[in-house]
């Protein structure tokens, strides 16, 4: 028998010097665990795990150049500051103790403020307002230009003093650097004109300063005929740019902000079948970036010329990936679900809907308390433990019961795992929730966790347990409306819309006003079933004000030309057999609109059957039976209920 070859995801790699341990990078992301402008201990053990995971090479992002490229809340790393090299330092040295080759990625934001109010103006090669922004920014002169250029060259400086291996520049996002090297940005007739220019000029001034050293440059290929930085610009500007000012490798992604972190929508990598066209143009080492999830993804991106292939949420997800991945050990990976939740509030950091051991500073994980129902039984916490409900909640609870030795059964009174995180993964663009599903339940599988699905237990069936879970999830509320329309919930809409919406083309979606998924599933669900129209009321100011930016903008492009209307404001009063009664939340006016089905989004209310009767032993509950909320709250209790039962928190 031949032995299984190893995959090329597996293979060292020889990059400025340094040997990567394999062909997998952590390319740049930050956590926001940064103090006045300086890395924390929180934000260094950060780092440190992720790198102790297996990566071959870590790129910390969040790294500003300059102080008109910072935020108010200075969680951005302010590299050109010296007095916080020693925080720099321990940040680089939990990478490379690691085994990991370290990289700053060195970003100046020019125009693009993140959407935050700024001390300072925002500058670009040219006066052209960022679609992203209310105003256009103030355009550099020359001699600006020249220090920005001098800010590029001290935050390098101090980057490698501190420890760092390299840097990367960032070029791509529509941020500074690449605002110089659009076609759409950059519209001077100076020496910058040469949308290479100002690039070249930073990397050669680094390279006085750190020798030998790496420099990267990451790029990103931007959306539209329009966009002034397509593929083809790429092709043409990265043998010019290496020519006039060698650099080290090229990192190629996509997108600019609010669509460069793809959503649950994007379900294979954008650059996959642009690998071989990049290759082509430059001989230089190939990173390419974005959506990369599986080991089958990341060996078709190095079989057709890549040399390295670079995620960033998928490591915060686990950081653990590389390891598991270099091992064949794929189904053992936490999956990215691309839901950009907590990965993207900084609330006060970044952290994980699906990861439950990444917590705010000063926590050991995300915080989470089970509701303990009734006192604890007398007979301890030995024996095994019943857990009702294999959602998220219970299956996160049981796997890691598991894992300690513990006994568990599992119950759940559907005929399939994942409650309703299973039916919101089945809308249209929402699919990413199915492989945290699918993750837990081969968890559960390959620990020998048994799963009785189809069944219920009373609480009299529950002598022979030590202790109770319960993570029985919600339900939705019906929304009462006099009239005849044919009239769903949200969640019964899902399971029915391909059999409903052919014979009922014009859908409407009452929302709840919180602009949250329920509705917006409905919608796009309702459109890939045949809608031939679509109309949205809610209560609320607008369309999807409830979900991130990144979401709500690629939502939009999705829904770009189709027949989508939103009334806002509005709220429905009765029903027709063809169609609505609205009325205005402010000016309370009343007018009609035809419809041959409403959809409504209710209130999610917890379903907690009553286990407090249940002699001698412990009940917790965790999840949405708790209070309905999101994902990352019924992962967090699940694991921290584990936790509880083995007598490790209260």
């Amino acid at each position: 028998m031949n032995a299984p070859s190893t995959p090329a995801l597996a293979a060292p790699f020889t990059l400025g010097g340094h040997t990567l341990r394999n062909r997998l990078v952590a390319t740049a992301h930050a956590t926001a665990a940064v103090a006045d402008g300086a890395p924390t201990e929180a934000d260094h053990a950060y780092w440190r795990r992720l790198a102790q995971g297996g990566a071959g090479m870590v790129i910390t992002g969040g790294t500003a150049v300059a102080p008109e490229s910072t935020l108010p809340q200075r969680y951005l790393t302010e590299a050109w500051r010296p007095e916080i090299k020693d925080a720099v330092r321990r940040r680089a040295e939990a990478i490379t103790r690691g085994g990991a080759v370290a990289i700053a990625q060195l970003v100046h934001l020019g125009r693009e403020t993140l959407g935050a109010g700024t001390y300072y103006p925002p500058v670009s090669a040219a006066a052209v307002r960022s679609p992203r922004e209310a105003t256009a920014p103030h355009p550099l002169s020359a001699e600006e230009v020249r220090r920005v250029v001098d800010a590029f060259r001290i935050s390098a400086a101090n980057s490698v003093q501190a420890g760092f291996d390299g840097v990367e520049l960032h070029a791509g996002h529509g941020y500074l650097l690449a605002q110089f090297l659009s076609r759409a940005t950059n519209t001077r007739d100076d020496e910058y004109g040469d949308r290479i220019a100002l690039l070249a000029q930073v990397i050669d001034a680094i390279r006085t300063e750190i020798g030998r050293h790496s420099i990267g440059v990451r790029v990103s290929a931007e959306p539209g005929e329009n966009s002034g930085l397509g593929l083809d610009d790429l092709v043409e500007l990265l043998p010019r740019l290496h020519a006039a000012a060698p650099f080290t490798y090229v990192n190629v992604t996509t997108g600019v902000r609010n669509t460069y972190v793809p959503g649950m929508a994007t379900t294979r990598p954008p650059l996959l079948a642009s690998v071989a066209r990049l290759r082509a143009a430059t001989g230089l080492p190939l990173l390419v970036s974005q959506g990369f999830r599986s080991a089958a993804d990341i060996e078709r991106a190095l079989d057709s010329g890549a040399d390295l292939v670079g995620m960033a949420r998928p490591f915060i997800a686990d950081p653990d990936f590389a390891r598991k991945a270099v091992a064949g050990d794929e189904r053992s990976i936490r999956p990215c679900t691309g839901c950009n939740e907590g990965c993207r509030t900084f609330e006060p950091t970044g952290s994980c809907s699906v990861n439950p051991e990444l917590g705010p500073p000063g926590a050991a994980a995300r915080p989470a308390v089970p509701l303990l129902l009734g006192r604890p039984g007398t007979g301890g916490s030995d024996g095994p433990v019943a857990i009702i409900g294999a959602g998220p909640a219970g299956m996160e609870c049981a796997a890691a019961l598991a894992r300690t030795g513990h006994v568990v059964v599992v119950f759940d009174g559907a005929p399939h795992v994942g409650g309703q995180t299973r039916l919101a993964g089945r809308a249209a663009h929402r699919s990413g929730w199915l492989k945290l599903i699918d993750y837990q339940r081969n968890q559960l599988a390959d620990l020998g966790v048994e799963v009785r699905l189809g069944t219920v237990p009373a609480s009299a069936e529950l002598s022979e347990y030590a202790q109770v879970v319960l993570a029985t999830g919600a339900q939705e509320a019906t929304v009462s409306l006099p009239g005849s329309l044919p009239t769903f919930r949200s969640t019964d809409f899902l399971d029915r819309c391909s059999d409903l919406v052919p014979s009922a083309p014009r859908v409407v979606v009452l929302d709840d006003g919180f602009g949250w998924w329920p509705g917006i599933s409905a919608v796009e669900s309702a459109f890939a079933a045949g809608a031939r129209e679509v109309t949205l009321v809610t209560p609320g100011n607008g369309f999807a004000t409830g979900i991130s930016a990144e979401n709500r903008t690629q939502l939009t492009n999705r829904l770009g030309g189709a027949p989508l209307r939103v009334i806002a404001l509005t709220t429905v009063t009765a029903t027709t057999d063809g169609g609505l009664r609205l009325r205005g939340v402010l000016d309370r006016r009343e007018t009609d609109l035809a419809a041959d089905v409403l959809v409504t989004v209710g209130e999610r209310r917890p379903r907690r059957p009553d286990f407090t009767g249940v002699d001698g032993r412990t009940v917790r509950a965790i999840g949405d039976c708790v209070v309905p909320r999101l994902v990352a709250h019924a992962v967090a209790e699940g694991r921290a209920a584990a936790e509880a039962v083995e007598g490790r928190s209260p």
